[in-house]
């Protein structure tokens, strides 16, 4: 038997999904077929690529370095086939670009657009499965963020971008609250409020326990996204941890967290250089722009808290920001 891409797609799959159940399900067979078709992939390469067990699969010695060579192809083949239809298509091509949430998005699509190049977007609360989408083809870009103490798993032959190091993360609560009153809150001045926590976004639950604790406090959690978060904080219910860039509203306030005690790093991911170089500059420029129209973060900035990476020579050699290649 030769192998095909489908058959390099079977087995990324079934390694992502962590049991051949799962993976049948993502790609639309039966349990038995996929079984038997990784049998006979088995047979071919002559030895075992997943110690099955109870609990699922994981990848042999042999299956890890089979995953490591097929992940680029199956990227390249995606790339391959995009740039044929875009060629087909009279040169007109699309840029698929990944993100978790950022008020930054929107300026950064606007600065991407023009005549040729059509920005799309995929939104996805954990930073992990955008980078994977980027690893294996399916997106071209993606913007992340990394919740300090929490690191991401970047996958092999990524090239990652730092846009900022810390961001500091500040904090959301009703604009009657008696700590509101004070541009800058203490832990301590929320120790009987209720707080509200994405616990599917990478790292979020981790880190707000994290500082929580290190102040000696252990309240009330309750779950949600962030759209549920600012309801429930507009109504006095919750408070919750807040991108800076958030704006104060008439029902509630953003405000600085005292000592800065949670921290994001945001993060731009490709496979090649030359696509960060491609988007990086619209990225950074709708990002401070947003930056500065929230007056809780524009202080911060102008009171000398910004943490930003230098520009410097980058890992992979040129101009920019830091780079980093995760290295197969």
């Amino acid at each position: 038997m030769e192998l095909e891409v489908r058959h390099l797609r079977a087995l990324c799959a079934i390694a992502d999904a962590g049991s051949l159940h799962r993976a049948a399900r993502q790609l639309g067979v039966a349990q038995p077929t996929l079984s038997t078709q990784l049998t006979r992939i088995e047979q071919a390469l002559g030895g075992p690529l997943f110690v099955r067990e109870r609990t699922g699969c994981r990848p042999t010695p042999l299956g890890r370095t089979v995953l490591g060579r097929a992940r680029p192809l199956l990227a390249d083949m995606s790339t391959l086939v995009r740039e044929a239809r875009a060629a087909a298509a009279g040169g007109d091509s699309r840029l698929r670009v990944g993100s978790t949430a950022s008020r930054a998005l929107a300026g950064w699509l606007r600065r991407l657009r023009r005549p040729g190049l059509e920005p799309t977007l995929q939104m996805d609360v954990s930073a992990n499965a955008l980078l994977r989408r980027v690893a294996e083809g399916q997106l071209d870009v993606a913007f992340v963020h990394e919740v300090e103490g929490s690191p991401l798993h970047v996958p092999e032959g990524l090239r990652v971008r730092v846009l900022v190091e810390r961001e500091p993360q500040f904090v959301m609560l009703h604009a009657d609250h008696p700590a509101a009153a004070r541009p800058v809150v203490r832990l301590a001045d929320l120790a009987d409020d209720r707080w509200m926590i994405d616990p599917t976004v990478d790292g979020e639950w981790d880190g707000v326990h994290r500082m929580l604790r290190a102040v000696g406090l252990n309240p009330r959690v309750l779950h949600g996204d962030y759209h549920t978060a600012a309801s429930l904080v507009a109504t006095g219910e919750v408070v919750t941890v807040c991108q800076p860039s958030s704006q104060s509203r008439p029902d509630l306030a953003v405000r600085r967290l005292y000592g800065d005690p949670l921290g994001v790093r945001l993060l731009l991911a490709a496979r090649t250089r030359a696509e960060l170089d491609a988007v990086f500059p619209a990225l950074e420029d709708a990002y401070w722009e947003v930056a500065r129209q929230s007056t809780a973060y524009r202080e911060w900035l102008e009171g000398g808290g910004v943490r930003t990476l230098p520009r410097c020579p980058v890992a992979a050699g040129g101009g920019g920001r830091v780079e980093f290649v995760r290295a197969r």
